[in-house]
């Protein structure tokens, strides 16, 4: 069988690229993906699928601990899940995919179109081809090549088409499980070139707000410079990044990401005019954290970094900065290695593209992490990608055919073990 499906995936891939192709050039950027999950709505009802739209009830996930509010309404936005029903008394399987995309902007870095999903040798190139449409149709692909070969196949298969990764997946993937889409395992098919991950780190966003006093530049003696006082907590928070990137190992996401944890400091905002001593300072950074560490702890780290770089500063002693934690919002994430879901999906990877695949972890978040609160098995694999969320993104195609091809034969081999 698995001679038959390389046969088939080989005879019939020039439909799999046009097919990622037709997808590129759809702008789903997050919160615009309707035209997106209609196409693959259409995808799905092709090979029979029995199909389901899920628009997300913010009422019934806001109040789940792993949630993620996007501050995008949730009309008209829905999931699209596509199940087949297997002929035999078989363990079921999701695969997931997102449709959603961060924008291209600004465009003028780009060499090409960000949407024209044009091919250069084996490269793909457009905005969400590696991020992570190749592996959505992939996921589809797969499922088609066993139905077109007429293989019974065991248990249930599901596919996930979701919206809103890129914003944290509360309305995507979280959505989806808590309505009961739920199976045995779980497969999201992220661009981690070829690698099987298992774990991701923890993310929180965070905001700190220092006040100033506002005075004409010519009677700046009279102001409080509210940039002046931002700079020692980023001196502070840039003193931390450096600490915990030398102290807090983890070793998959060392082996995934080259790093375990960092903090960036993304956004910085204040004054509107350069004759005006600015009266507020606005910074927004990203803290990632690994498995044994917990989000009360990180705030607390970051709290305590903050008080300490202001102390003796009578100034802001008296306007502490206010700090808020917004957004992102999420605990690491361990799927155990040893487990025989994983493991027999190590070994079917290996043996159909006959070659050795490394367990790694990342220091990145992706949808598998929802699968922890509810008890079932997941993991990450998917194609070879360059310059996701930047410009001339791409992906690579043959690794394409290959997660094609290992897929195809785990649906087999997962749902009848």
């Amino acid at each position: 069988m698995k001679k038959k499906i390389r046969q088939y995936i080989d005879e019939h891939k020039e439909e799999l690229f046009t097919t990622i192709q037709e997808v590129v050039r759809i702008k789903s950027i997050v919160g615009n993906e309707h035209e997106m999950q209609a196409y693959m709505k259409r995808k799905f009802e092709e090979l029979n699928l029995t199909v389901y739209e899920i628009e997300p009830v913010y009422e019934k996930i806001s109040c789940h601990e792993a949630f993620i509010d996007s501050g995008i309404p949730y009309a008209n936005r829905k999931n699209v899940i596509g199940i087949y029903n297997g002929k035999k008394e078989g363990k079921s399987l999701t695969i997931h995919g997102h449709v959603d995309v961060v924008s291209p902007e600004p465009s003028s870095n780009w060499t090409m179109d960000p949407w024209c999903g044009d091919i250069n040798g084996n490269k793909l190139y457009g905005r969400g081809s590696a991020d992570m449409k190749a592996g959505l149709i992939s996921n589809w692909f797969a499922l088609k090549t066993l139905i077109d070969l007429d293989y019974p196949i065991a248990g249930d298969v599901q596919l996930h088409s979701v919206i809103e990764e890129e914003a944290g997946g509360g309305g995507g993937a979280l959505a989806c499980l808590e309505e009961g889409f739920i199976t045995d395992g779980y497969i999201s098919t992220e661009p981690h070139n070829l690698n099987l991950t298992i774990s991701h780190a923890g993310i929180m966003y965070f905001r700190v707000l220092v006040k100033g006093r506002i005075a004409h530049a010519g009677l700046a003696h009279e102001g409080v410079n509210a940039i002046s006082k931002m700079m020692k907590i980023v001196s502070a928070l840039e003193e931390l990044n450096e600490w915990r990137a030398k102290n807090v190992k983890f070793e998959l996401y060392e082996k995934g990401s080259g790093q375990s944890v960092h903090l960036n400091l993304g956004v910085l905002n204040a004054g509107d005019w350069a004759s005006t001593v600015p009266g507020e300072a606005v910074l927004e950074g990203r803290i990632g954290f690994i498995p044994g560490e917990t989000r009360q702890e990180i705030k607390e780290l970051i709290h305590d970094t903050i008080k300490k770089a202001v102390e003796g500063d009578k100034w802001m002693e008296e306007n502490p900065p206010l700090l808020e934690w917004f957004g992102w919002s999420t605990d690491p994430w361990y799927q155990d290695p040893e487990d025989p879901f994983v493991q027999l999906f190590l070994e079917n990877a290996e043996s159909v593209m006959d070659r050795k695949v490394n367990i790694i972890g990342r220091a990145s978040a992706n949808d598998a992490r929802f699968t922890q609160y509810y008890g079932k098995k997941g993991l990450c694999f998917g194609p070879i990608g360059e310059n996701m969320h930047g410009p001339d993104e791409c992906v690579h195609l043959d690794s394409v055919v290959e997660v094609t091809n290992v897929l195809a034969n785990y649906i087999i081999r997962w749902t009848e073990s």
